[in-house]
């Protein structure tokens, strides 16, 4: 049971470093290239779709790493894991108080209603992202060097 949990979290945390690190390295730099306002409604319709599940997968992801280290504290890799789980909270807690507030700002913006330093904000929020993006490429690494 111990190595499906490890197994299913490790694709669940994968997966997630995925899509953050197309978002951060892909898809915004299409929207970046897009005529007028399409990208700043591209940003607006990805936050509020990504938005709407990141957090469940953050929260989800940080549970299943916990439940990992608990269930295999006496086992070989534990370290790894619980430092694994110590960048994915701080990733949460980094998205909380620096991307949240922001995405929730922009998720809202068009071109009509959007704020004049928009492209500031954004800017501000793809530099967090690339931090949280490392941090959570980390975590994976050292959940995937566990399972060795």
């Amino acid at each position: 049971m111990l190595n499906a949990l490890e197994v299913v979290t490790t694709v669940i945390v994968g997966v997630m470093v995925g899509v953050e690190f197309s978002v951060a390295f892909v898809m915004n730099r299409i929207f970046n290239a897009l005529p007028e306002d399409s990208g700043q409604l591209g940003r607006a319709h990805g936050g509020r779709m990504l938005g709407a599940v990141m957090p469940f997968w953050y929260i989800g992801s940080l549970v299943l790493v916990a439940v990992w280290a608990v269930a295999g504290w006496h086992h070989h890799g534990t370290g790894l894991v619980v430092t694994a789980g110590a960048l994915l909270m701080l990733s949460v807690i980094m998205s909380i108080l620096l991307l949240v507030p922001i995405n929730n700002r922009g998720k809202t913006w068009t071109p009509e209603n959007r704020p004049a330093d928009w492209k500031e904000q954004m800017n501000r929020w793809d530099r967090f992202h690339y931090v949280r993006v490392a941090i959570i490429i980390a975590a994976f690494a050292l959940l995937a060097a566990a399972l060795a």
